[in-house]
């Protein structure tokens, strides 16, 4: 009897022990999906951040479930999701197995990238208040991803090599203050811009705010030719190309910097300066709120519900860049202006990588590059769930679109210098 209740404990110590190693199995990854399924879309990007922070491997599953996260399972980590309310999965090591075998499958559009290391972020923009927000800057508050924000001085003092990626957004480098004189010269906040901007460039050395501005976007060129990752927004992507090929040549008239511009300047610009345009055409005319052919704002006729754009399908296998950059819960995205609202296809050099385009109307809204050892990505417009954001109007509430897919497409580029870049297959 004394034996059979023996034997009957030393069962249940068995049993007790054998849950736990079963329990540990069933704990050995943590999936954080990026399907519909999803409650915040954005807030995952920051867990992902979060946990290479910790120097933890992230799997990025790209397109399985959405461009899922797969990670080691941890308690702090699922602590961390359940705070900033994320969806997860605590799964096994045989059903974290089954999934790198099924994205293994060469029948299957799938592959895995390892993130491995948290990206030092930069973005830059003025000191002064500006009377409009940053689409980036609102993304990386919300998923809680930190950054440090530079301007012409730090630029110049030579900062960038510290960072690994570098974001422009509402900024004009070709010193022609966006163009606003027409409707803002008499109004405070655009004396401001124009007060400050003069006084920095001077106290740099230059005469004129388009030198300053042109001096800041050769600076930033090198950085992407040492290895940086740049990614720009609205007017930024086509002003930067636009001073590029400017180099030397006066294109702003007196309003702007004191005296005419050069009457040959069109014929003067040297196309093989830019990232990502060429062919182009200055627009010069100051009454006109537009600095060059590039943009498609005015050309384009589409109403807010019918404006949407596509994001092509890459091969995982074989081009992972571009796959990771375009990961997303949705390929139609709704469209949404902005200073520069979309880039005209006649207009890109052949080498450009198109991400997303409105076939239709001719445009290319998402596209990426490489120049030296870096990369250059460019998304057109402004804000991706404020249709027509004006000058003075409150910054979007990201609470209210967790799961933008406009949103997802800035954020796949913090994680992307993150990543263990595979060769492109040959």
């Amino acid at each position: 009897m004394v034996k059979n209740k023996k034997q009957g404990m030393r069962k249940t110590v068995m049993t007790f022990v054998f849950f736990i190693f079963t329990l540990h199995g069933f704990s050995a990854y943590l999936l954080i999906n990026m399907d519909e399924t999803q409650k915040n879309h954005l807030k995952a990007y920051g867990i992902a951040y979060w946990i290479l922070q910790q120097e933890v491997e992230v799997d990025w599953l790209l397109n399985y479930r959405g461009g899922s996260f797969m990670c080691k399972y941890h308690e702090l980590i699922e602590q961390e999701c359940l705070i900033r309310g994320v969806s997860y999965q605590v799964i096994a090591d045989v059903q974290s197995t089954s999934i790198l075998q099924e994205i293994a499958d060469p029948q299957l559009n799938m592959d895995v990238i390892k993130l491995h290391k948290a990206p030092k972020v930069a973005i830059y923009s003025p000191k002064n208040k500006q009377p409009w927000d940053d689409a980036v800057t609102l993304a990386l508050t919300y998923a809680e991803i930190p950054y440090d924000v530079v301007y012409d001085e730090e630029v110049l003092d030579g900062v960038l090599p510290l960072y690994d990626w570098l974001h422009l957004h509402h900024e004009d480098f070709t010193g022609q203050y966006g163009k606003f004189w027409r409707s803002f010269k008499n109004v405070a906040w655009y004396e401001e811009d124009v007060r400050i901007s003069e006084e920095i460039a001077n106290k740099l050395g230059f005469e004129k705010v388009s030198q300053c501005k042109l001096a800041v976007a050769k600076k930033i060129r090198d950085f992407v030719i040492g290895g940086g990752y740049l990614f720009a927004m609205c007017s930024a992507p086509d002003s930067f190309d636009v001073a590029l090929s400017a180099d030397g040549i006066d294109i702003c008239d007196v309003m702007f910097d004191g005296d005419p511009i050069d009457p040959d300047a069109q014929s003067k610009l040297n196309y093989e300066n830019c990232f990502a345009f060429s062919n182009f055409s200055l627009i010069t005319n100051p009454y006109e709120y537009e600095i060059s052919s590039i943009d498609m704002t005015t050309k384009r006729r589409v109403t807010e519900k019918s404006d949407y754009f596509a994001l092509f399908e890459f091969s995982a296998k074989w081009d992972p860049v571009p796959t990771m950059l375009t990961q997303n819960h949705l390929q139609i995205i709704k469209g949404f202006m902005g200073q520069t609202t979309s880039f005209d296809n006649n207009f890109l050099k052949p080498n450009v990588l198109v991400l997303a385009e409105n076939k239709s109307l001719g445009e290319a809204r998402y596209i990426h590059g490489e120049f030296g050892n870096g990369t250059w990505t460019f998304l057109s417009g402004h804000d991706p769930e404020d249709y027509r954001h004006l000058v003075g109007d409150p910054p979007t509430d990201l609470n209210l679109y967790p799961n933008s897919a406009g949103y997802r497409l800035i954020l796949n580029n913090i994680l992307f210098p993150a990543a263990k870049k595979k060769k492109r297959k040959t």
